[in-house]
């Protein structure tokens, strides 16, 4: 599953740890999610959407 997680932490001038701290998961979790390389939970998702001010819909290319 691809994501826009980089490019919007970028836009909002957000650190991997400032993310994984909101989103209670470890640093590494952000970077495999950046690389495609893991599917988030749900309330992993929702987490993530909510930090970085968008929605699921917008910050995950589901094909």
């Amino acid at each position: 599953m691809e994501n826009h997680i980089k490019e919007l932490r970028a836009k909002l001038n957000m650190t991997q740890e400032e993310l994984a701290r909101f989103a209670h998961v470890r640093r590494e979790t952000i970077v495999f999610l950046e690389q495609g390389k893991y599917n988030p939970s749900l309330k992993l998702a929702h987490d993530a959407a909510t930090a970085l001010k968008t929605t699921l819909e917008k910050l995950f290319i589901f094909n």
